[in-house]
């Protein structure tokens, strides 16, 4: 591609630099000290395959070999994640004038990698309900190997350990990955409970505040967000919904807001729309519910 220079697009060029000295917030010349995306989800690859070690490494594995072969994922993600979570705490300190004591980024990391046992017991956990509740799945490794949904909730569960740490901007960053690859959108402040499965999973949304139980399925298209509100509002009350343990809720379903409970082993069928709690064991369908 030539690059001679020509006085129109030196003029055009200059137009676009004397852009940023207005009052626009996306100018951000400082927002070069923020976290850097690609060096994120890299680390988010590496702490995934350490999670699912068998199924991505690119030799054969045993015992002898196993924690050689981790340590090539874990040392990376562990470098990686300090830096950048370290850049996101000196921005917030900077220009939200939030302070985090010292050492706080190499101490969060390990701790995520400390509960990596932990989050792999609870994946596999959800892996086996995937399989227990899809037919058409015809093992585990198929499982872990193509459905989009495996990969939204790992991104999730190591999302929301540091999202409960208090990390700015790295969870959303992990987070967003998984859902541009997979059309699943699971914010990392929301709390799920083991066993959580999501059957095609397409275009599921689930905010902050939810708080989802145990054995959950959730079919495509179901949002789980909040009634509409205003920035002023309290970001600390619940606005999005509650699922108790046992819930099925089917495609293209639609429930909001913070005091919405859906009971106990309920059902929610196709394209329901639900603004009010329900009993448990109870069987919503047909036309939608205000």
């Amino acid at each position: 591609m030539s690059e001679a220079r020509t006085p129109a697009l030196e003029e055009a060029i200059d137009a676009v630099v004397d852009s940023y000295d207005g009052p626009e917030e996306i100018n951000g010349l400082d927002t070069a000290a923020l976290p850097n995306k690609r060096s994120v989800v890299e680390a988010y690859h590496h702490l995934k395959s350490a999670v699912y070690l068998g199924f991505y490494s690119q030799r054969a594995l045993d015992r002898g070999n196993l924690r050689y072969s981790l340590s090539e994922h874990l040392y990376p993600a562990y470098e990686k994640l300090v830096v950048q979570i370290g850049r996101a705490l000196v921005y917030e300190a900077r220009f939200k004038g939030r302070t985090h004591p010292p050492g706080l980024a190499e101490r969060v990391v390990l701790d995520l990698i400390r509960k990596l046992p932990e989050i792999r017991r609870v994946m596999n956990a959800d892996v086996g309900a995937a399989f227990e509740g899809d037919p058409a799945a015809k093992s585990i490794e198929e499982i872990v190997f193509s459905y989009p949904a495996v990969e939204a909730i790992t991104a999730y569960r190591l999302a929301h350990e540091l999202h409960l740490a208090g990390v700015p901007i790295v969870p959303r960053i992990i987070s967003e990955c998984a859902h541009s690859q997979t059309g699943i959108d699971i914010h990392p402040g929301a709390k799920i409970g083991p066993r959580f499965f999501l059957d095609h999973g397409t275009g599921v949304v689930i905010g902050e505040t939810c708080v989802i139980g145990s054995n959950v399925k959730i079919y495509q298209g179901v949002t789980l967000g909040a009634i509409s509100t205003r920035r002023t509002d309290s970001r600390a009350m619940q606005r999005h919904p509650t699922l108790e343990d046992d819930v099925t809720i089917y495609a293209g379903a639609t429930i909001l807001g913070g005091g919405t409970v859906i009971g106990k082993g309920s059902v929610i069928g196709g394209n329901v729309w639900l603004t009010h709690s329900v009993e448990p064991g109870s069987k919503i369908f047909g036309r939608a519910r205000e």
